[in-house]
């Protein structure tokens, strides 16, 4: 059975500061099934909710707020607005920098988890490029694994290859048991890392991705091996080297056309 598409709306973020409604407009009329917000861009999340029902979308899950340590009662009264049961965290590349940080970052999540599993909910964490580091020969992300056995992971497929450096197939599988999102993006996988910058998340410097289909990230053996209990298939493109919509479209047509992920057309 195919999983449903969706997309994730900070894609499209410079055309939300306009008109967020009509790019959720524009969203459901290429045919997603879903979205995944990360902002919602002067809308409050209880009209937000109606406005992706009203056009026949769904939340697979949300990017705002990311779960710390010290905003989880916020983080939960967000969620149970949006009706759901999962919450989200990330780090940056200091968090993740040696083992001592390391685990300092699981703890912190561990007792993140705690307290969200006891409210009813899971924590997922998205990962970027850095996590995909090797230390004394191990993927960090593994290390980190280790010590918060509970987290489940929302594996972003082109930053696990941390440009070209790992398999995402491989990587995939490695987590396969504890995944249950996925972020599908395409580009060129080998690209030089000296002025890359993650600050709260955000990437600071353009990277060549490309619509899904036209890169170089093996996207069809993904699907092949996802786990049974991946919810969804996420669109994400940080930047792109055509027009935005463009690639959105491109990459839902890619997905559909190819039998890899059901959308409403």
């Amino acid at each position: 059975m195919l999983k449903p598409l969706a997309v994730q709306l900070y894609s499209l973020r410079e055309l939300a500061q306009k008109d967020f409604i009509g790019v959720l407009r524009r969203v459901a009329k290429i045919g997603y099934q879903a979205v995944e917000p990360a902002g919602f861009w002067n809308l409050r999340p209880r009209e937000f909710k109606k406005v992706i029902a009203d056009l026949g979308l769904r939340l697979c899950s949300s990017h705002s707020p990311w779960a710390r340590s010290y905003n989880l009662g916020e983080v939960m009264e967000l969620a149970d607005i949006l009706g759901l049961d999962k919450i989200v965290c990330g780090y940056g590349p200091e968090q993740f920098k040696d083992r001592d940080a390391i685990k300092r970052t699981a703890d912190e999540t561990n007792a993140m988890q705690e307290i969200l599993e006891r409210n009813g909910f899971t924590l997922f964490q998205h990962n970027h490029y850095f996590e995909f580091d090797r230390l004394d020969g191990q993927i960090k992300y593994q290390i980190y694994a280790a010590l918060c056995p509970k987290v489940k992971f929302q594996m972003d497929c082109f930053w696990s290859t941390n440009f070209g450096a790992e398999d995402a197939l491989a990587m995939l599988k490695l987590f396969a048991d504890r995944t249950i999102l996925v972020h599908i993006k395409d580009g060129i996988l080998k690209q030089p890392q000296a002025d890359l910058k993650v600050t709260n998340g955000t990437l600071e410097r353009k990277i060549d991705l490309r619509p899904l289909g036209c890169g170089e990230l093996d996207i069809k053996s993904l699907v092949a091996n996802l786990p049974e209990q991946v919810g969804s298939i996420i669109v994400e493109l940080d930047f792109c080297n055509c027009d935005m919509f463009e690639a959105i479209e491109k990459s839902y047509r890619y997905m559909t056309q190819n039998g890899l992920a059901a959308g409403n057309k």
